[in-house]
């Protein structure tokens, strides 16, 4: 919300990788900006960004670019060799660059995600935005950081005023520590996912009727049950018939029409028990 009440004004431009989480692209309408949603889409090994679509859409008049990577819901993540082209042009046309990172540090197959900061100086207009919540489990203690150019930092101070007026002193201590001491829980926590991963992915893929295409980092399957339309419905009626909690693609945008999300940062038999529940259903 900060990185886009100092960034977008009202008929503003912003373009927006999607399906993603619904405040991604509704903050910015609600500042009365005109979004512009880029789909990333499945193809061969995972999910997949039309670099040359994103590029024709940042246009002179873009205010702002929205980029969650690795990405809720799908997974999917920026390779590296893509960001150079995608901070030029920003930088060509004035457009501020706002990297979501908070799964920057839950991927799978490197330790971190490639990040715009590694490239960015002083004086571009890249914001990056994190949070404790996914990486040190700080769920619910709604801690997080903004990393801005310098010549931003008055600006963004007085929105946080605003905003949040400051965080709680005993949650900013235990954000100290998650930095100090965090490295081997993270670790710890990224072994967890991906084996969670290959347990949930895999046993989607195997269940006939289901694709569910290898996310890069996150802690999401984003999968698609071959007819389903309407993912409200069909989340609807596996609760009621399954027993098993899923989110619906729609509320990720109309990009995610048809998809649902599974969350599997889990314990391994809770997973192993909705697999069973979903094959159950699918095989009735």
């Amino acid at each position: 919300m900060v990185a886009a009440q100092t960034t977008v004004s009202p008929g503003g431009r912003v373009v927006v990788t999607g399906p993603v989480w619904p405040n991604v692209a509704e903050i910015p309408r609600i500042l009365s900006g005109q979004v512009e949603v880029i789909p990333v889409e499945p193809g061969q090994g995972g999910w997949r960004l039309d670099m040359d679509r994103l590029m024709d859409a940042l246009t002179p008049d873009t205010q702002a670019l929205f980029l969650n990577s690795p990405n809720n819901p799908t997974g999917w993540m920026l390779p590296a060799d893509d960001r150079a082209a995608v901070l030029a042009r920003c930088r060509e046309y004035g457009t501020w660059l706002i990297a979501d990172d908070v799964y920057e540090r839950l991927t799978f197959g490197t330790d971190r995600a490639p990040s715009f900061l590694d490239l960015a100086t002083d004086e571009d207009r890249v914001i990056s935005t994190n949070s404790f919540s996914k990486t040190w489990r700080m769920t619910g203690w709604r801690l997080g950081w903004m990393v801005v150019p310098p010549a931003l930092m008055e600006s963004v101070g007085v929105l946080l005023e605003y905003n949040t007026s400051c965080a709680p002193d005993f949650v900013q201590d235990a954000a100290i520590v998650a930095l100090n001491e965090g490295e081997p829980w993270i670790a710890e926590l990224r072994a967890e996912l991906v084996a969670a991963k290959d347990q949930v992915v895999g046993g989607l893929n195997a269940i006939p009727g289901i694709e569910a295409p290898e996310p890069d980092g996150g802690m999401y399957a984003f999968f698609r049950i071959e007819g389903c339309t309407d993912s409200v419905d069909m989340a609807k009626r596996l609760i009621d018939e399954a027993k098993l909690g899923l989110a619906p693609g729609v509320a990720f945008g109309p990009e995610g029409e048809g998809w649902l999300r599974w969350c599997f940062a889990a314990r391994p038999e809770k997973n192993a028990e909705g697999l069973r529940r979903l094959a159950a259903y699918m095989n009735r």
